[in-house]
């Protein structure tokens, strides 16, 4: 509610002119929180991994990622469709991938083979059950990029996450790539909008592709506005959903319907379920039944994520429900 309130008195302009005061805060100060000259306000995470892609790359080039990543599995192949580029995919542990691999995966100088031209990293690792990667990984792995004339990227949807459990700065993860972005419509509870950071030349491009993509806005201090309000007041409390997040995968871990959680680091659990359990599509539907929003990945696989609507009264109810299918 209180950030809802933001709204009624922040001042707003045309945004498309910069004369939207609330939009130009919002950009500076993330741009400032990730250690890049400027920032440009966007409506969603997938429109800054995107954007980002084709300002690094050109067609018929190839990016590297890991196989789980947000870029692979959930932009509708938007690399290919937008930009023209192929995708190297890299199995990592859990969504992080070494150095060498990267140095494997680039591909030599030929006039037969693709060029890699950018390196993209996923800050936590969401389908590997919210990884963080360590900052000396990310450094190794982005230190192996630009020393082979790559760019790098870092999809940083819940970064904020990794600084809150690691007390890494976001500038200092941001250090290693030519750009990042944050999402704060994740964690920090925001209904739309995405923060996107980079050189003041990479930032000018970013604009005229958000132009030409349809994204530019009018009044978007009216979004922005619940942004700020996340940026400043919804940071610290992700801990809480850490916490909460732990708590659920320790209950979880003991039904007998349940093979294997993934490592739990901070708000999300993934876990296999038994052949003799429920599929999870039956699963989530039961579920579902009962206002209890869960997802499925595959036939057997459930993820579920802590956030500020979440409380533990609530986990506790999620617990008890799922005992009844799962702890037979």
């Amino acid at each position: 509610m209180e950030m809802r309130k933001t709204v009624l008195n922040c001042p707003v302009g045309d945004e498309q002119k910069s004369e939207d005061p609330t939009t130009t805060e919002l950009c500076e100060k993330t741009a400032q929180l990730l250690g890049k000259e400027s920032a440009v306000f966007l409506p969603s995470g997938t429109m800054c991994n995107e954007i980002a892609i084709k300002i690094h790359t050109q067609p018929g080039e190839e990016i590297i990622c890991e196989y789980s990543s947000h870029i692979i599995n959930f932009e509708t192949g938007g690399p290919s469709a937008l930009s023209g580029v192929m995708i190297r995919a890299l199995h990592g542990s859990h969504g992080i991938f070494e150095s060498s691999q990267v140095a494997e995966a680039i591909r030599p100088s030929s006039r037969y083979a693709p060029k890699s031209s950018l390196l993209c990293v996923e800050q936590t690792a969401n389908m590997s059950g919210g990884t963080i990667w360590p900052l000396d990984k990310m450094q190794a792995v982005t230190t192996t990029a630009h020393q082979s004339g790559l760019k790098t990227h870092m999809d940083g949807a819940r970064l904020m996450n990794a600084v809150v459990k690691t007390g890494v700065s976001a500038e200092q993860y941001g250090n290693c790539f030519d750009s990042v972005w944050i999402d704060f419509t994740k964690g920090l509870g925001a209904p739309i909008g995405a923060v996107l950071a980079g050189s003041k030349d990479f930032i000018d491009h970013a604009w005229r592709i958000k132009q030409q993509w349809g994204g530019a806005m009018r009044q978007s201090g009216i979004a922005a506005a619940m942004c700020m309000y996340a940026l400043d007041n919804n940071i610290d409390r992700l801990a809480d959903d850490h916490h909460l997040a732990d708590i659920i995968g320790q209950k979880i871990i003991k039904f007998k319907g349940v093979k294997t959680v993934l490592p739990i680091e901070t708000n999300i659990i993934i876990f296999d379920l038994e052949p003799s359990a429920p599929t999870a599509n039956e699963l989530v539907k039961t579920l579902a039944k009962k206002k209890i929003l869960i997802g499925a990945f595959g036939e057997r696989r459930i993820r579920i994520v802590t956030h500020l609507d979440v409380d533990p009264s609530a986990s506790k109810i999620l617990i008890e429900e799922l005992a009844k299918y799962l702890d037979y």
